[in-house]
């Protein structure tokens, strides 16, 4: 079942005047209850975006599309006759920012294209650490602890999924990107703002994200729930295919380092806690072979060591 509910939206720009307090308190209401947010008036240059999503599009029908197409078409998938819960009906390239950038390895992308991308990138690293401040603020927690936790001994770790959801003639039959949560830190995604499709589970129900123009949708992922000791929630979210339209995503994930040491901050910890501490890597391997199933078996066995040592990943997970 979906349901149409209030989305939270939430203006940055209040952050400086007299409505600081309560969009304070709506992002950590969103933070809680939600897992997502979207926000406005972020301080990215709307033609910037603008230019980006023409370009990503761009190169999706020139040098993507008959790619999906034939790939569809080797697996059998182009008919569709049966229901698919083992694939995901997406066109996508992963673009590194940190610790070292693959920009210029990615082909068929044109100069002016990876400009305003590295641009974009770099922008949005900003957005991303001002954001953890922000949530540093809310959870009482000082400045600058949530980007030093992530840092590790080599820094975060940050990369974007660019992503096209193309039209598919069945969409009951299959989704563009199964349920899942995000094992890394704080995502920034930039999304169609006329083809639907991101959905989000809430309180049983699937509720749509809705594309507004210009916007960024924030999510949280594992660590943060792990480091905020189950404050604030990684939740489950999909993408369904559309009929009709080219859905585009352009997904960036500011992340632990490899090396970072992920455990409740002290001072969220009354008694005792039921997450586990780990190593952000560790988390990596165990969640690449259960990428599709629920968070809490992966933070239960976290806190057995050997169950990582033990597991055979089934899936590959971009880590950036």
């Amino acid at each position: 079942m979906e349901k149409n509910i209030k989305f939270p939206v939430v203006d940055l720009a209040k952050l400086n005047g007299e409505e600081r307090d309560q969009t304070m308190a709506l992002i950590n209401e969103a933070c809680e209850n939600w897992g997502f947010f979207e926000i406005v008036n972020h301080g990215l240059p709307h033609d910037l975006m603008d230019n980006i999503e023409k370009m990503t599009k761009e190169r999706y029908k020139t040098y993507q599309e008959q790619k999906f197409n034939d790939m569809l078409k080797s697996k059998g998938l182009d008919k569709l006759e049966t229901e698919v819960e083992d694939f995901d009906w997406e066109s996508t390239f992963y673009l590194r920012h940190l610790p070292q950038s693959n920009l210029y390895d990615i082909p068929d992308m044109s100069d002016e294209y990876r400009t305003a991308m590295k641009d974009f990138g770099k922008r949005l690293e900003t957005l991303a650490e001002d954001l953890l401040d922000l949530l540093c603020e809310n959870l009482g927690l000082e400045k600058g602890y949530l980007k030093k936790v992530f840092c590790g001994t080599k820094g975060p770790t940050f990369g974007t999924k660019v992503s096209n959801y193309p039209p598919c003639p069945k969409p009951e039959m299959i989704k563009g990107l199964r349920a899942h949560t995000d094992a890394g830190g704080i995502i920034l995604l930039f999304q169609d703002d006329k083809v639907s499709g991101l959905q989000l589970l809430k309180d049983g129900d699937w509720i749509d994200v809705p594309p507004l123009n210009h916007s960024i949708v924030i999510n949280l992922g594992d660590q943060l729930e792990v480091i905020t000791n189950g404050k604030y929630k990684s939740v489950m979210h999909r993408v369904v295919t559309q009929q009709e339209g080219n859905r585009m995503s352009i997904a960036s994930f500011y992340n632990p380092g490899s090396d970072a040491e992920i455990s409740p901050a002290s001072s969220l910890v009354e008694k005792e806690t039921e997450y586990p501490s780990f190593v952000f890597d560790d988390y990596m391997k165990l969640y690449a072979g259960v990428k599709f199933q629920p968070k809490e078996p992966r933070f239960e066995a976290m806190k057995n060591a050997s169950a990582v040592t033990e597991l055979n990943p089934t899936a590959a997970v971009e880590t950036f």
